[in-house]
């Protein structure tokens, strides 16, 4: 799949879809300020429009993506839909805010929502039964309000109470139109060595679809999400075995997370690794590549990633299980310059979405 050059100057997100014929895509931007840069990710204040844009030489339905409330490393403070759960578990608070999305959508010409939930939740609070039925009336509020809508809820790349989201992930399933899955941050909650380790690695990743499967969700419910940043460490000691020892920061009960290290787009890595003192290095247990940098301190890094690669290797999985599709996180974190190398490297991201060469070795051991 040949991607011509364009500015995504504006595009702070995208989500991709792959159907047999249709190419599903979520383009959202910010004209609004820059408030928070985390551990994590970057995030904006929403006070702009919604852009449309069309790509693709396949057909083309854009959806409005919507973060409702993100807490990571830190409290952010975003007014496009911050809510607690708390708040929703009161029927009359759910249908006003149901009620204020429905009509953004519908002034804004979208054809559907994303919702991203990342609340700690204890299985059969009154959060628990709440969160799915949000889900629940959305779907059916945005359906009959706008014929044809898509509505979407993003997951844990694994159901088993990640980083304590403890959801009713099959009911919720059965409650929306697709589950994105975000197969990435899987380093979130580190319960063995404190060491760098895979954004998401290989048996891990499919693991976790294979335990959403068990819980009789239907395939075509579930987009497998990729990660298109890594995350850089500094290494606390670098053993000469090249193991990168790190600072323990506590989230949610577990004693190190991935929030030691710093968030890192695909583009800029490319950048760095030629000028890295270890070159591109490959994981066979994890199936990641990653290198090693000193900085100007002399400290030593180690940057682990996905790359084309590593994509391929999961994303036959998609077809191999029969899935719905796969996206990324996210899509303004290539180089679309005109330089040639950086062509390269950004088609070959894209074209690792739709493997042929890997299906057969898409199986987790």
């Amino acid at each position: 799949m040949e991607i011509p050059a364009i500015n995504l100057k504006f595009l702070i997100g995208l989500a991709v879809t792959i159907l047999t014929d249709i190419v599903h895509l979520g383009l959202y931007y910010t004209t609004g300020e820059f408030i928070h840069k985390g551990a994590t990710r970057d995030l904006f204040r929403f006070s702009g429009g919604m852009a449309i844009l069309s790509l693709l030489l396949k057909p083309v339905s854009c959806f409005f993506v919507y973060q409702m409330y993100r807490e990571r490393g830190g409290e952010y403070n975003v007014n496009f839909g911050d809510v607690p759960l708390s708040y929703i578990v009161d029927p009359g608070n759910r249908t006003a805010w149901i009620q204020e999305k429905v009509q953004l959508a519908q002034s804004q010409f979208m054809d559907g929502i994303n919702i991203d939930v990342e609340q700690a939740v204890d299985t059969g609070s009154p959060e628990y039964y709440a969160l799915t039925a949000l889900v629940k009336e959305t779907t059916e509020s945005f359906h009959t309000e706008i014929p044809g809508s898509q509505v979407s809820f993003d997951v844990a790349w694994s159901p088993k109470c990640i980083d304590k989201r403890c959801y009713d992930y099959l009911a919720i399933a059965d409650s929306c139109d697709l589950l994105f899955v975000m197969s990435y941050d899987e380093q979130s909650q580190i319960w063995g060595d404190c060491i760098a380790m895979a954004n998401a690695p290989f048996n891990q990743t499919l693991t976790a679809y294979d335990q959403y499967l068990s819980m009789s969700i239907d395939p075509q419910k579930l987009v497998m999400g990729v990660p298109w940043y890594g995350y850089d460490y500094s290494c606390l000691n670098f053993t000469k075995d090249g193991v990168c020892t790190i600072p323990k920061v506590p989230f949610r009960g577990a004693p190190c997370s991935d929030a030691s290290g710093r968030q890192i787009p695909y583009s800029i890595m490319m950048k760095q690794i030629n000028s890295s003192i270890s070159g591109r290095l490959w994981d066979e247990n994890q199936r990641a590549p990653y290198y090693n940098y000193k900085d100007t301190e002399g400290k030593v890094h180690q940057v682990w990633y996905d790359d084309p690669e590593s994509i391929a290797l999961k994303a036959a999985y998609v077809a191999q299980r029969g899935l719905k599709g796969i996206g990324m996180w996210n899509g303004n974190l290539l180089d679309y310059s005109d330089d040639p190398v950086a062509q390269r490297q950004t088609v070959d991201m894209w074209n690792a979405l739709t493997p042929s060469e890997h299906r057969d070795s898409a199986v987790a051991s």
